[in-house]
């Protein structure tokens, strides 16, 4: 049993870890024999944000930064820290691919999603979830990392094509020439630096539209090209 002098907010595990969130501080126990590893010192998090890599090799913790907008990103096997300043306003949501290669986040304004390569912090792809601010409560990396489902309390989720390879975030890919991929850049694309960047951004390949206001989460299935949206009221 591990008891603390303030609220915990959530909880992660992994095999060989436990990661407890606090609202201002992360503590990473080992999972044997509950020995303390590591503590973390955060920005004000009440939601309890936080994420772990869930793949087979090393550990890749994710939590929020000291500043607003900033996330910090722990490479255990390494034994290396980086600070990546993700967005203006605050952080509302991120996640990692499972491999922990590539970390997806969202601000409180809702209307971008930033892919990042975790090793060195660069900005490798940015898509648009629409215009108008919502509060994103869920990001999901596919297993393969081809596609990030994205959703929101406008009652729908989004399914969004990524250029980056699985396994290499620094590079892209181009998808093969036998699968059919629909093109989300907007149509008004050629005239990119004359309109504003709204013009010409990237957008979702698939929607599905839910009840509006209602909280859901969203992950990809075992099963090839199968999205799971699971509402907190259970259906």
């Amino acid at each position: 049993e591990l008891s603390f002098r303030s609220e915990v907010r959530s909880v992660r595990l992994r095999r060989d870890r436990i990661i407890v969130v606090l609202e201002q501080k992360i503590f990473v126990y080992n999972f044997v024999d509950l020995k303390l590893l590591h503590q973390i010192e955060t920005i004000l998090n009440p939601k309890g944000l936080c994420a772990v890599s869930q793949g087979a090799g090393s550990l890749v913790l994710v939590c929020p930064g000291l500043q607003k907008g900033q996330v910090r990103v722990e490479h255990y096997a390494s034994k290396r820290t980086k600070f990546i300043m993700a967005h203006d306003s605050r952080i509302a949501c991120f996640a990692l691919s499972q491999d922990g290669q590539l970390l997806a986040t969202a601000s409180t304004k809702g209307t971008l999603v930033r892919i990042y390569n975790t090793i060195d912090g660069s900005l490798l792809q940015e898509v648009r979830r629409g215009a108008d601010r919502a509060e994103i409560y869920s990001l999901a990396f596919s297993s393969n990392a081809q596609w990030l489902a994205v959703s929101s309390d406008k009652g729908t989720v989004h399914v969004f094509s990524l250029k980056i390879s699985a396994g290499s975030p620094g590079t892209t890919q181009s998808r093969s020439t036998s699968e059919p991929v629909v093109s989300s850049h907007s149509s008004l694309s050629f005239i990119k630096g004359v309109l504003p960047k709204y013009f010409s951004s990237e957008w979702s390949v698939a929607q599905f539209r839910l009840v509006e206001g209602s909280q859901y989460l969203v992950a990809f299935g075992h099963q090839k090209n199968t999205v799971v949206i699971l509402g907190i009221d259970g259906r």
